[in-house]
């Protein structure tokens, strides 16, 4: 145990002996003679008793005296034990709650852990201290900053609630935790996770970092894929499971078709493998669910995925090329889709983006674009979205973000390309697949039209030979033509066109509630709807309403798809380079203090209460007799 003020202990001997010395001085009593002194024994004995510096007797009360001021004395030392902790008046906490966090290998799960470390460490802050609460999964939020108020804190901390996104990015979190650092001395910055987090690159943390592991668990197997397609007769449902743990395993995949149980087979996945099943389905099925059996693994969020048919109209999609067998036949594949071949030698395109909403540029770059959304594929020349600066051959693959909705399902390991020009997208595009010569996959949005970019032409490749080809395929029509996107991710928006003539829009919850344009929570804009809340896994129903009657229908899928939240094996340690020149946020034994001052005061207290009864003992007990005797 040691002293955050130890010069208080002087106190002691400076106020011991002052309470002693009250015991020893004689009392000032008058001097009489008297003839005999039989009858005087007792005041003898006082008087004795009373003499100076004379050896102390047993005495009750300066014992509990002398016990009140050494625990006063001690409480003002302010004495406190070494723990696991912080030690910093200002705290910033960045709390994590992502679905990794939602493991039960910690009871009941990894996220109520955390909140009880996160208490722990507010319950260690000093008198003057404060805190702020950061919370990462998802969105960044900073529900409460810079407080003192440790039951505000508290409740800030209970009222967290699990986010489930595909990852979580320490780097804003740690660029805001920075800023509050610098600002304000003796600052702690404490990150409470299971680690399965992404660091930033090039920030240095002005404050100590302490990393608070949760959790202990490795084995998981998620459902990581399921695709509806459909066909003339039929459909053909695709799942695939994953095991991101380190032994084999079996569970048994149950599937259930428009929420009955269809069939159930075993599945057994060697570690950092998968399985996959193809089978095919009647037509007439709307939903499909796929449950992995609840016996197995830490994490069953992910053990469910849904997928839904496709409900779209047919959509016309113009495709400018000179013949391509393969391009032609994915998209006869595709459900929905009407091609209007286009010669390359055409110059103008008078329709407009509702007409022909999509255009398919194939070895082709023309002077004009066309309005509506575009997909350029082996771009030949340089455009005002994109410059073409040369050509490589032999380009490595090296896929640039696996969670992008275009590479949903999509493996490119096999893929071998001889030739593809280099590209340097525009500040619009985001890079999906990149190489050692240039990007070879681009997509974004640019003045309100979605544009996909795939760099190489399909006859120097032998991607059209390899099945990833058809899903990739897939992939960027539903990414272009949005209407089509029934298969969505957490935290992905729901967008679809809408009447102009409809009233309201209405959203069905997986948890049956319902949310409304009326009620601002489902945006409606340029005949467009907009519904960002999609946060929980299931099948989000959306209505067209005019008036008490329902004019269109569609449903989406939203599934988690999170490789690195299903990856539950927690890290130790997080390499955080810190001012100081730490590396490392180990939290070491000795690194907290927990201050013990209140249960010092609280001690004192019931010992003065302790005394004053007893040095009142005689009034309570005539007191008492004279309550008897009135109530007798």
């Amino acid at each position: 145990m040691s002293f955050l003020a130890p010069l208080a202990l002087i106190s002691a001997a400076i106020v011991g002996p002052i309470i002693v010395a009250m015991y020893l001085l004689k009392l000032r009593r008058e001097e009489r003679v008297i003839s005999s002194t039989f009858l005087w024994q007792r005041m003898v004995r006082d008087i004795e008793a009373n003499a100076p510096w004379q050896k102390l007797r047993r005495n009750l009360l300066l014992l509990l005296q002398l016990l009140l001021m050494i625990l006063l004395v001690l409480a003002l030392a302010r004495p406190f034990l070494p723990v696991t902790g912080i030690s910093g008046s200002n705290l910033i906490i960045i709390f994590d709650r992502s679905t990794s966090m939602l493991a039960t290998d910690e009871l009941p799960t990894r996220l109520e852990a955390a909140r009880r470390q996160a208490i722990a460490l507010i319950d260690q802050l000093p008198d003057n201290g404060r805190a702020t609460i950061i919370t990462v999964g998802g969105q960044m939020e900073a529900p409460i900053a810079s407080s003192n108020d440790r039951r505000e804190l508290r409740r800030v901390i209970e009222q967290i609630q699990p986010s489930y996104s595909n990852q979580s990015d320490l780097t804003q979190a740690l660029t805001l935790a920075s800023a509050l650092a610098a600002r304000e001395p003796d600052s702690e910055v404490a990150i409470i996770s299971d680690g399965n987090v992404t660091l930033p690159d090039g920030l240095r943390v002005p404050a100590r970092v302490r990393y608070f592991p949760i959790g202990r668990a490795t084995d998981n197997v998620a459902i990581n894929a399921i695709a509806l397609q459909p066909g003339p007769f039929e459909q053909t449902l695709f799942v695939q499971a994953t095991n991101y743990g380190d032994s084999p395993v079996t569970r048994r995949l149950s599937i259930y078709l428009d929420g009955r149980l269809d069939f159930a087979i075993d599945l057994t996945i060697d570690p950092g493998r998968e399985q996959s099943l193809t089978q095919p389905i009647p037509s007439t099925v709307t939903i499909v669910e796929a449950r992995l059996d609840e016996n197995g693994d830490a994490l069953p969020v992910d053990d469910r995925a849904f997928a839904v048919s496709p409900q779209r109209e047919t959509v016309r999609v113009r495709l400018v090329s000179d013949g391509n067998r393969f391009l032609e036949t994915g998209l006869s594949l595709l459900p929905g889709i009407e091609v209007v071949k286009t010669p390359t030698t055409t110059t103008t395109f008078p329709e407009s983006a509702a007409e022909i909403p999509l255009t398919i540029f194939d070895g082709v770059t023309p002077a004009e674009l066309p309005p509506g959304n575009l997909l350029f594929i082996g771009p030949l020349q340089s455009t005002e979205l994109f410059s073409i600066t040369g050509e490589f051959d032999f380009p490595l693959i090296r896929p640039a973000s696996l969670e992008d909705p275009l590479l949903r399902n999509v493996r490119l390991n096999d893929v071998n390309i001889l030739r593809a020009p280099r590209i340097v997208p525009g500040t619009w595009a985001r890079i999906i697949v990149d190489s050692d010569g240039g990007p070879l996959l681009l997509a974004g949005e640019r003045e309100g039209r979605r544009i996909v970019v795939l760099a190489f032409d399909l006859h120097l490749s032998d991607l059209p030979l390899n099945i990833a080809f058809p899903l990739l395929l897939s992939n960027m029509i539903e990414y272009l033509l949005p209407v089509s996107g029934v298969q969505l991710t957490t935290g992905q928006p729901i967008v679809a066109p809408v009447d102009p003539s409809i009233e309201e829009v209405r959203i069905i919850r997986p948890d049956g509630r319902v949310v409304s344009s009326r009620d601002g929570q489902v945006q409606v804009q340029t005949n467009q709807t907009f519904y960002t809340n999609t946060d929980v896994p299931g099948v989000y129903t959306l209505e067209e309403r005019r008036g008490n009657e329902v004019i269109a229908s569609r449903r989406f899928a939203v599934n988690l798809f999170a490789p690195n939240e299903s990856r539950i094996e927690p890290r130790r340690d997080l390499a955080i380079p810190q001012i100081s020149g730490a590396q490392s946020t180990v939290v070491r034994e000795r690194d907290g203090r927990q201050e013990i001052w209140r249960w010092l005061a609280l001690v004192a207290l019931i010992v003065l209460l302790i005394e004053w009864l007893y040095y009142q003992r005689n009034t309570l007990t005539m007191l008492r007799e004279r309550w008897r005797r009135r109530t007798a």
